[in-house]
């Protein structure tokens, strides 16, 4: 499947709220059928863990494998839809200024973090704390009734892992350069959680996490859909049936 990336994003008509996510903390939200979100990278080198659920029924959520393999890709940008468990499009990658973002690399834990860049407690360091991105989200998780068991494989915006021949994945420093950005639009309502710690496989031994902006805005009118030729609903056919599939959700 072939994908094209945009280097300029168009202006936002109406921006309806933005929010930034400070460097190493989280955030968690409701995205209605129809809005999008901007997410910006305003420093350069960024990461944000993503993972996301069906808001009125979270037990469909984020299919990392079928995404990957309906689209015949190991990466995400531009025309690339988030599949659910279910077969539904949950979100279309509308625009993008980087052409890569990593679905493969995974979530950091607490015994990872501490190994790499030692103890940093609330205690002693407040909000320069070391914080993870498997505790983070499940930080976020909890807020709306979900834990340990609902935790899916993330997505790592802003981030991309080089694939060697023997399979080995290596971490590309300075993938995401300040402005960076991409738009995330939402098919169906859902729940986003996200965590702006580190890459796991970031080999910097320095905790230097990097804010995030989200500006959200109205994609198209939730009783609508989008046309048989937008982008990623014509991307191939797999996206199409996936699109009937979450139309069928709003009849």
């Amino acid at each position: 499947m072939s994908t094209q990336t945009s280097v300029d994003l168009a202006p936002i008509p109406h921006v309806l709220w933005e929010t930034v996510i400070p460097a190493g903390t989280h955030w968690s939200g409701v995205l209605r059928r129809g809005m999008a979100l901007r997410i910006v990278d305003p420093e350069g080198g960024a990461n944000l863990a993503a993972v996301f659920y069906r808001h009125d029924e979270p037990l469909e959520r984020y299919n990392m494998a079928d995404t990957l393999k309906a689209q015949h890709t190991a990466h995400l940008t531009r025309g690339h839809v988030l599949y659910s468990d279910m077969g539904r499009v949950m979100a279309s990658i509308t625009a993008d200024t980087l052409g890569w973002h990593d679905p493969l690399g995974g979530l950091g834990d607490a015994e990872l973090f501490a190994d790499k860049y030692g103890a940093a407690r609330y205690q002693q360091h407040r909000n320069a704390m070391v914080r993870n991105g498997r505790d983070s989200l499940l930080l976020e998780l909890a807020k709306h009734g979900l834990g340990t068991r609902d935790l899916v494989a993330n997505i790592n915006f802003f981030s991309k892992l080089a694939i060697g021949e023997d399979g080995s994945l290596d971490f590309v420093a300075g993938h995401s350069a300040a402005g960076a950005a991409f738009d995330l639009r939402f098919e169906m309502d859902t729940l986003a959680a996200f965590s702006s710690a580190p890459h796991p496989l970031n080999p910097s031994s320095e905790y230097e996490p990097r804010p995030v902006k989200l500006l959200a805005y109205r994609a198209y009118a939730a009783n609508a859909s989008v046309p048989a030729d937008d982008p990623c609903r014509a991307a191939c056919p797999e996206n199409g049936r996936g699109f009937v599939n979450t139309d069928r959700l709003f009849v």
